[in-house]
């Protein structure tokens, strides 16, 4: 599918939120951000630290008529976010991480969820609503992934795909940063940098039409240089308990500008008591080094949450 395709539904939810932004014109007491931010007017030091587990089990007896698998799945997860501001300068860091698996009787473990994200910002004021930044971005996994196939006794039942830095995407990016309310700013780097890290030299004859993740094959690294890189990003509380969280990214590079990298991730979170939540996250992704359609990961979970 064409990044054509993808686009509309970019801009719609861009819009969305820039809706939901702008709605809103006096701040919120009951945002830890706002009110640290009106207890000093020029200062401010805030932070959030979140952990949890999420655990579903499901068994069935022999003489179940309506039928079924049993199965077991356990995923973790650590967030972490911090802003501090001083006088014109500010400087924010946001760690996320998650990492599930998923057992269904006569199947090995198999991991259904597994991410590593890294953002390190500087922005310098220009005024109350622009301002210039620099920030370095990463992202990758934690353990091997496996594409699987139906026949268990075959020889090629499983095939490698992924793993720790195969790939990872590190990004260096400087321009500006247009932030009309506290939960919510886009990014704008043209020239931003962008390298592609596939550590594992043999795992391209695996990959979709062995394109590697577009690092030319016997390479570990591919650097590119986007014409245009821009980030939206917002979190908020969007009702008594209910958060929100998205951000987008697309990237543009000079050596093939129509064809647009696009990654979207999604993250709805209700609590029902201090201990407890419901989550349900979102990734869309299209890039065709990776797949020349749209990639869609889903999930739905609840369970134990602490926060800091």
């Amino acid at each position: 599918m064409h990044t054509r395709t993808v686009i509309p539904v970019v801009v719609f939810l861009l819009i969305f939120s820039l809706s939901a932004a702008f709605a809103q014109n006096k701040a919120e007491f009951a945002n830890a951000i706002n009110a640290g931010r009106l207890k000093t007017a020029k200062d401010t030091a805030w932070h959030k630290i979140e952990f949890g587990a999420n655990l579903n089990q499901g068994s069935f007896s022999s003489n179940w008529t309506g039928g079924g698998v049993n199965s077991v799945a356990l995923g973790v997860f650590f967030n972490a976010l911090n802003e501090k501001k001083k006088g014109k300068n500010s400087w924010r860091n946001d760690f996320q991480s998650q990492y599930g698996i998923v057992r269904n009787k006569g199947q090995e473990s198999r991991k259904n969820v597994d991410r590593i994200f890294f953002d390190t910002k500087y922005n310098r004021e220009l005024s109350p609503k622009w301002s210039f930044f620099a920030n370095i971005n990463f992202l990758s996994q934690f353990a091997a992934g496996y594409e699987y196939s139906a026949a268990t006794d075959t020889v090629a039942f499983k095939k490698k795909v992924s793993g720790l830095f195969s790939p990872a995407y590190l990004t260096e990016a400087i321009g500006i940063e247009y932030r009309p309310a506290p939960y919510f700013f886009v990014d704008l780097a043209p020239g931003a940098l962008r390298q592609t890290i596939v550590a594992d030299r043999d795992l391209y004859v695996n990959t979709p039409d062995q394109k590697n993740y577009g690092v030319p094959i016997g390479k570990r690294v591919r650097t590119e240089a986007a014409l245009i890189q821009l980030v939206a990003n917002f979190d908020k509380d969007i009702a008594k308990d209910v958060n929100l969280k998205f951000r987008y990214l697309m990237f543009s590079t000079f050596q093939d500008p129509l064809e647009i990298d696009n990654r979207l991730d999604a993250q709805l979170t209700a609590k029902i008591n201090k201990y407890v939540n419901v989550n349900l996250g979102a990734i869309m992704v299209y890039d065709k080094d990776q797949s020349t359609k749209i990639q869609f990961a889903q999930a739905l979970s609840i369970g134990f949450l602490f926060a800091l």
